[in-house]
């Protein structure tokens, strides 16, 4: 089964850290999605850049409005995505709760929606 690790972050979190500890995840996370590819379970991830650079869409009364920023403001913010093709949701919980970046937020495990046509 396919799973979504949906990654949510403190973006003031993020901030705070120095260059070097952005280095330090960034290499953790980099090794990590590594293992998980060399186990065959990885079938793409992603991080996203700062929520500060979204821009959202919506449509209100049949038109089309966009803004700046993030389409909710929230405290944590997404912040990247894990998707993963394991036998069980059991097995897609131990992937995510061993996701370096979550020390500075959460993840959101999700099935893949399987559309039938």
């Amino acid at each position: 089964m396919k799973f979504l690790c949906l990654v949510y972050l403190s973006q003031e979190r993020m901030d705070a850290l120095t260059p070097e500890e952005q280095r330090t995840l960034d290499r953790d996370s980099i090794a990590y999605d590594q293992r998980l590819e060399a186990e065959g379970v990885l079938l793409g991830s992603l991080p996203l850049d700062s929520s500060r650079k979204a821009v959202s869409l919506r449509r209100v009364k049949g038109c089309l409005t966009q803004t700046e920023g993030p389409y909710v403001e929230t405290k944590e913010v997404l912040g990247g995505w894990i998707l993963v093709d394991v036998p069980s949701i059991d097995d897609a919980l131990r992937i995510a709760a061993s996701i370096p970046v979550v020390q500075y937020g959460g993840v959101e495990v999700r099935p893949v929606y399987q559309m039938q046509a």
